[in-house]
């Protein structure tokens, strides 16, 4: 269906030009990969000249789709959609139709089989990457809709306690991972007001849970320890300055040095997370004590000590390890902070290839979550095993495989010294949990390497 629309765009460009010159001059352009701009043009000016409705419904779809963190469903999209800012719950009867919104988009826009909702073609993508016009201050727009959605009277009565967003809600989940990354950029009045007004009830929000499940590296640490995951916390893990400052203004219950389910401080979210100047905000505060310990016997120190390295104000262990084990690199690793792994890796004696309590290295927590540039990293530096082993046999190629990270698993099998046929303690391989997963992607690439292999 792609095809025949990206094909039905080609030949209305064509035939719009006059002489059969510029016809055939187009033809050759888009035969060559070129010359879609002019079909992108006309068809998103046919979008904006429809009634007002349908233009507005088709321009807001495609900047959803265009500026969106992951794929989305089709649920998901049209949800998001229907969200008047400010209301109070949605209104079921604006949401529009599968049918009503890819009419809207004018062929730009398909569904493919797993429901997802995509762009005609990868080049509409790069033509919106070079066209930001279209489209006035996306990020605001968007976390105005997730805000407004997490804010509704409905979404506060589901139960903080579930672990996945009710089927009624499909934009729950999606709104609760992404709304603080579109709230980062240079949040307006609008988003500000929305995000305290979250974050004044996130302890007991389903929202902080689905937040901290959604992420890898918190899922299964945070079903250990749940609750008293605040709006501060919340704002620190984000690093959403300006809210975290309104919020200690505004909010007089609010402690800077208050304590989650696991002892943790908004401190050591940030430190942990990266966030260079919400730390610094906090240990300008004088009630933030730094040696607090948390229920792992992590101290703020211990994290400060990442984004330290990044002011270079302090000379730390590269190796030091919390009682689990975890050394700051293997922490990098897994929250995918890449300016951080770089860091640290330049530090003399730093290990790269360094094992926690579970066996877990560096290279095996960017594997299994899928951060390609961290793996890269890993994978060039000396004395990285790109075969190491967790406790459980598991190589990164198999949690790679196993979580679906597709870019991942191409990435470490274009090395020639990973074992595309590891089997963990039970004996399951890569291609056994591509099999069982179904993912076609990654099957493919597993069966081409061991083809290659058998044939040798």
């Amino acid at each position: 269906m792609a095809r025949f629309l990206l094909i039905s765009l080609s030949i209305d460009a064509i035939l719009s030009e006059a002489t059969i010159r510029k016809r055939r001059e187009r033809l050759d352009l888009m035969t060559s990969g070129l010359g879609l701009d002019g079909a992108y043009d006309a068809t998103l000016d046919r979008i904006k000249g429809q009634s007002k409705g349908k233009s507005t419904l088709g321009m807001a779809a495609l900047m959803w789709i265009s500026c969106s963190e992951r794929p989305m469903h089709i649920g998901e999209l049209c949800d998001a959609l229907a969200v008047e800012i400010g209301s109070r719950n949605m209104d079921y009867d604006n949401i529009p139709s599968e049918k009503t919104l890819l009419a809207s988009c004018l062929g730009l826009v398909t569904v493919d089989e797993s429901s997802i909702v995509r762009l005609v073609h990868f080049t509409l993508q790069e033509y919106f990457n070079r066209h930001s016009e279209y489209f006035e201050s996306p990020h605001t727009a968007m976390a105005e809709v997730c805000l407004t959605y997490l804010n509704f009277d409905s979404v506060d009565n589901i139960s903080y306690i579930l672990e996945k967003a009710p089927a009624e809600t499909p934009f729950l989940q999606y709104a609760s991972t992404h709304w603080g990354l579109y709230a980062r950029n240079r949040p307006t009045e609008g988003v500000k007001s929305l995000a305290l007004q979250l974050l004044g009830k996130f302890g007991g929000h389903i929202s902080a849970r689905l937040l901290l499940l959604g992420n890898f590296g918190w899922g299964e640490r945070w079903r250990r320890h749940p609750g008293g995951f605040t709006g501060l916390h919340c704002a620190a893990y984000l690093g959403l300055d300006e809210i975290a400052i309104r919020l200690l203004e505004e909010d007089k219950g609010c402690s800077a040095d208050m304590v989650d389910a696991r002892g943790r401080t908004p401190l050591m979210w940030a430190a942990e997370s990266g966030h260079e100047d919400m730390v610094n905000l906090l240990l300008r505060r004088k009630d933030v004590n730094r040696n607090s310990k948390d229920h792992d016997g992590s101290t703020p120190l211990w994290y400060e000590g990442i984004a330290k390295l990044l002011h270079g104000r302090k000379k730390v262990n590269p190796n030091s390890k919390d009682t689990f084990g975890n050394t700051p690199l293997i922490y990098a690793a897994e929250g995918g902070h890449e300016g951080i792994v770089k860091l640290l890796l330049g530090q003399k004696g730093v290990n790269p290839d360094s094992r926690n309590d579970g066996g877990q290295t560096p290279l095996l927590c960017a594997a299994k979550n899928g951060r390609e540039g961290i793996v890269k990293l890993l994978l060039d530096r000396k004395g990285v095993n790109p075969d190491s082993t967790n406790d459980d046999g598991q190589t990164p190629l198999l949690l790679a495989a196993k979580r679906g990270r597709e870019s991942t698993v191409k990435l470490l099998l274009d090395r020639k010294e990973v074992n595309a046929d590891s089997s963990d303690n039970y004996g399951r391989t890569p291609l056994w949990w591509a099999d069982w997963h179904k993912y076609k992607g990654i099957r493919k690439l597993l069966r081409g390497r061991l083809d290659t292999e058998s044939d040798m």
